[in-house]
């Protein structure tokens, strides 16, 4: 962990969740390939950087978390905007007296406040909105990069990762419908483990009903990439865990709803991955609230069978 920043330093912000920091792995490779052997100081949360420092991603870490003032300054470093679009994530950055910034094209009240930035658009999808921030200044990045090891064949005796939770009650799959995945899956023979924060603890004891081991609260960041670094398949969420299966080509079946998984669903192994969203790309209205406090109605109408039936097209007989 630092707190001193040093002519030469790259600091990128981006203190988000854990599904928004592997998601931006790509570009966080590409902060590394435009500015060769300079120390690339990551602002994020302490869990999701230290993990994302061990994996060598990056070189240190900037505790901070939202939108909350950084803890540094500093002058002759380069500051990126991983973050968002800015202003606001901009001008906590420019507060660290950067040399330069990288960031997108952003608008303030009043006038102007980063005007030189590529443009943001909206419907994009994550890895290729950063990636394209990082090409515009000669990072090159992809989504190869999501990557935290080689493709690897799924251990056969690996269990099923069931991550039934989600920070908002709309991207929550109900519990029963979980339930009744867990009760099919242990009854075909395919061990099952739940994994999930301490205040989920509710969901993993009802699964552990129906043959699950209950694994929520007990593991932290390392334990859980660990588990489904070691599962035969994950079963999740629009979530981090969703993402943790991307990064270590662990097949997986998504349920997403309300955001559509052209935004964020799984950017490489098509064939490893099978997502699962009832929204009409067509459409305009097709994005609901992902912070909402009900059931989203497209999560909604994913159901246990079409669930059942895609992880027994990843499973063996």
């Amino acid at each position: 962990m630092t707190r001193e920043l040093t002519d030469g330093d790259v600091l990128v912000l981006r203190a988000l969740g854990l599904g928004d920091l592997l998601a931006g792995i790509p570009a966080l490779r590409g902060v590394r390939r435009r500015w060769p052997g300079r120390r690339l100081v990551l602002a994020a949360p302490r869990a999701i950087g230290e993990f994302l420092r061990a994996c060598g991603v990056v070189d240190e870490v900037l505790v901070t978390s939202g939108l909350d003032p950084l803890p540094a300054k500093g002058s002759g470093h380069v500051a990126v905007d991983l973050h968002g679009r800015g202003p606001a994530s901009q001008e906590l950055l420019l507060a660290t007296g950067p040399e330069s910034l990288l960031g997108f094209r952003s608008t303030a009240t009043g006038g102007p406040a980063f005007p030189d930035g590529p443009p943001w658009f909206l419907d994009e999808h994550e890895v290729t909105r950063w990636c394209r921030l990082l090409a515009a200044a000669g990072g090159a990045c992809g989504s190869e990069d999501l990557r935290l090891r080689e493709r690897p064949a799924a251990p056969p005796a690996g269990p099923v990762v069931v991550h039934p939770g989600a920070a908002f009650a709309a991207r929550r799959w109900p519990v029963e419908r979980w339930a009744a995945v867990v009760r099919a899956l242990t009854a075909g023979g395919h061990p099952v483990v739940v994994t999930g924060t301490a205040d989920e603890a509710g969901l993993g004891a009802a699964l552990a009903e129906h043959g699950a081991r209950d694994l929520t609260g007990a593991l932290d960041l390392d334990g859980l990439a660990d588990a489904v670094a070691a599962s035969r398949l994950v079963l999740s969420g629009d979530t981090g865990t969703a993402h943790l299966a991307t990064a270590y080509a662990v097949p997986s079946v998504l349920l997403f709803g309300p955001t559509p998984p052209h935004w964020w669903g799984p950017a490489i192994d098509a064939d490893l991955h099978t997502v699962l969203w009832h929204g009409d790309p067509a459409a305009t209205d097709y994005v609901g609230d992902p912070h909402g406090a009900a059931l989203d109605p497209t999560l909604g109408r994913t159901g246990v069978d079409e669930v059942l039936a895609a992880a027994a097209r990843h499973l063996p007989r």
